[in-house]
């Protein structure tokens, strides 16, 4: 413990140094007075909310008074101006009128310089007021710097009352992050001493211990984080606000149905060939304000013991103290997505009545029935309770129906007489728009449908039986794909990129330019990857842009129109700034569900190469996969074959490009500081041999929760 400005702070002591018991639950000395009403902990707490609460509404207020102050200043600038002109145009007609007098003015003139002088009163701060004889043009011009000074004094004087008292210096105070005010470094090191130890400990509930000064944290770091925040949470009755709050994506513009370019913070340099941030050691955390930073390693280090927090809460994620993490989903863990995904769908409906949506469905038509009672509901009906009825039978539906219905249109929406999707060439399993869908002649509106009714049962919390390519995915979350998803749709072309990548593009011999040949509804047509692009050469400089680029056109610009419909269709029910949140792994576990891996049948299904099945690192790998719970599973069957979907007649039927693939281990000679690599075509697994169980656990995690690409670099 410690003692800031005479307050205790919280002692954070853990049992014993460096060891923790897994056996039972863990218990630390100072427990109960930790977890008491009376703690330290908690005191501390109130005490930083208390602060936090005083610095809010003085910055309130005074940011009130200055915009007061401000005005009634500008306000008696305006005035003191406009008095200052019109005296001044009031002398200069003056001074002509009298020039005319002496010159013999007749009544009609003497007349006309009253109008004039009435109109230049009228025009204040006008310079069109000078006579013809131009001694008012003079006149005016020597008015200006006295109005000039006078307009420059004005502020002097207010910025003098805003000043007055000291308060400018009480405002620069406050200004300040409070962690700069707070010299707390020393209690945030012990307290992620003390969140380490608990990290490793099998009693979830142990974490709860120290939440206290853990939202003490967020409230002096995360606080300030990011502009807006404080804003944002008062307005959190309001879910467009919250939304907005969401990480923003690259996404299908309104008016471009895929983009023809990567997105503008595209990084090329994490390709084949060039250091990752990683192996240049750079910082990501460079260019982040301080506090960002510091919050964000803290986050980072201490994920799982924040995701167990967050479990363990009762209150939404939006509306609790660590509703920042709303703005940094990427540290958030699988079930606490999909959670907060549902209490701002809730959110969304909350306060609104809807009358039930009931289909009248024939049997023999399901998929068309469908399409015509869907196609004609506003986005706000589609929102409703679904209920289906089969003509010609009686009975309500009260769910069975509607999982039925569910069923059977994921099915059809697949079938080959639509011509909507097929199955890549890589797997065999997932499916992909169909370039050639223009068969059918209404298959856009097809594809309009298809995302009404995925994105429906979405919304219903039901699952479907299909599954997509991962670029697919990525088009649903606005997410630009990746070279390496091109494996899974063309694996010839995927391996002559990998090529051109791997070897210097002098020894090639060559000649390509930033053009490619793209087939869009049956017609052959050269497209540019970017603007003058048949003009510009591929080298060695820009080849890694050039396959990033070529990928993604072959990828999306054959089926651009397909999937703009498709992403209209889904957006109506579900905004993409809340399906935006999840990864496209995680999307695929959210469309069709966690999956049961059999990991005894994996691995009675499993072949090895430079490894046997008494290889030391072999043992390792089944031990650690036995030890994933069922979403760490699940992202692993997807790193390795491109997919979660289990074959139903097991992984003794797993499907490769060449047909039935084995799962394949094969033993990686390169360093053992690199990451688990995969290759879907082949749902091979690319292994080194580490030295020790917990360095193997640690990098295939690494690899299965932060390399969605199957490609990992250390």
């Amino acid at each position: 413990g410690g003692i800031l400005d005479g307050v205790m702070l919280p002692s954070l002591a853990t049992n014993q140094p460096g060891h923790v018991d897994h056996s039972q639950d863990l218990h630390l000395p100072s427990m109960v007075p930790l977890t008491c009403k009376g703690s330290q902990q908690s005191f501390f707490l109130r005490m930083l909310k208390v602060v936090c609460h005083l610095r809010d509404s003085v910055q309130s207020s005074a940011s009130a008074a200055a915009a007061a102050t401000t005005s009634a200043a500008a306000a008696s600038v305006a005035a003191s101006t406009a008095a200052s002109v019109i005296r001044r145009a009031t002398q200069q007609a003056s001074q002509s009128s009298q020039s005319s007098s002496s010159a013999g003015p007749t009544p009609s003139s003497s007349s006309s310089g009253a109008i004039g002088t009435t109109g230049v009163a009228t025009a204040t701060g006008s310079s069109s007021f000078t006579s013809a004889a131009g001694q008012g043009t003079e006149t005016s011009s020597q008015s200006q710097p006295e109005a000039e000074e006078t307009v420059s004094s004005k502020p002097s004087a207010s910025a003098a009352v805003i000043d007055g008292g000291g308060s400018s210096k009480s405002a620069s105070f406050l200004q300040q992050p409070l962690s700069l005010q707070l010299e707390l470094e020393e209690l945030w090191t012990t307290l992620s001493e003390c969140l380490d130890a608990l990290a490793d400990t099998h009693d979830p509930h142990a974490v709860l211990v120290l939440q206290p000064t853990v939202e003490s944290f967020f409230l002096v770091h995360a606080d300030h984080s990011e502009d807006g925040e404080k804003s944002a949470k008062k307005s959190s009755s309001s879910h467009h606000r919250r939304v907005g709050r969401l990480p923003s994506f690259y996404t299908i513009s309104d008016t471009e149905s895929i983009p023809d370019s990567p997105a503008p913070h595209a990084d090329f340099s994490s390709m084949p060939g060039t250091p990752g941030p990683s192996e240049a050691g750079d910082d990501p955390y460079a260019n982040l304000p301080a506090d960002t930073a510091r919050f964000l390693q803290f986050a980072e280090r201490h994920r799982t013991v924040l995701n167990q927090i967050l479990r363990q809460s009762t209150v939404a994620l939006a509306e609790g103290p660590f509703s920042v993490l709303v703005n940094h989903t990427r540290l958030l863990d699988f079930d606490i997505k999909r959670r907060y995904f549902r209490q701002e769908l809730e959110q969304m409906d909350e306060g609104m009545r809807r009358e039930d949506l009931v289909l009248h469905i024939r049997r023999n038509h399901v998929f068309e029935d469908s399409f015509r009672e869907l196609s004609r509901r506003t986005p706000d009906e589609l929102k409703a309770n679904l209920y289906i009825q089969f003509d010609g039978e009686e009975g309500q539906d009260a769910g069975g129906l509607l999982r039925e219905w569910y069923l059977i249109v994921a099915r059809e929406m697949f079938n080959p007489n639509y011509a909507l999707f097929k199955t890549t060439p890589g797997d065999r399993v997932t499916y992909m728009p169909n370039p050639s869908s223009h068969i059918n002649p209404n298959h856009l509106n097809y594809f309009k449908f298809v995302g009404k009714v995925i994105a429906k049962a979405i919304y219903d919390n039901k699952l479907l039986d299909c599954y997509f390519t991962r670029s697919f995915y990525k088009h649903i979350l606005g997410k630009p794909v990746h070279y390496t998803d091109m494996e899974a749709e063309d694996y010839t072309f995927y391996q002559g990129m990998v090529y051109l990548l791997e070897h210097h593009f002098d020894d090639l011999g060559a000649e390509l330019t930033f053009v490619t040949e793209i087939e869009e509804f049956g017609k052959m047509e050269l497209r540019e990857l970017k603007p003058n692009g048949e003009h510009i050469a591929v080298t060695e400089a820009n080849k890694r842009e050039y396959v990033q680029l070529v990928c993604q056109m072959k990828m999306t610009g054959s089926v651009r129109a397909q999937i703009k419909s498709f992403l209209e269709g889904f957006y109506e029910v579900i905004p993409k700034e809340l399906i935006s949140i999840f990864n496209e792994q995680e999307l695929e576990l959210l469309v069709s569900g966690l999956p049961t891996i059999d990991i005894d049948d994996l691995k009675t299904n499993s072949e090895y190469h430079k490894y046997t099945e008494s290889s030391l690192q072999i043992q390792w790998f089944w031990r650690a996969l036995r030890s994933f719970d069922q979403a760490d599973r699940a992202r692993f069957l997807q790193f390795v074959t491109g997919t979660s979907k289990v074959p139903l007649q097991g992984f003794a039927a797993l499907e490769g490009m060449n047909g039935v693939q084995k799962f394949q281990i094969h033993r990686d000679d390169r360093s053992t500081d690199r990451l688990p690599t995969a290759h879907t075509c082949f749902n091979q697994l690319d292994l080194p041999a580490y030295e020790t169980y917990d360095k193997l656990r640690s990098q295939l995690l690494i690899a299965v929760q932060e390399c969605p690409e199957g490609f990992g670099f250390a």
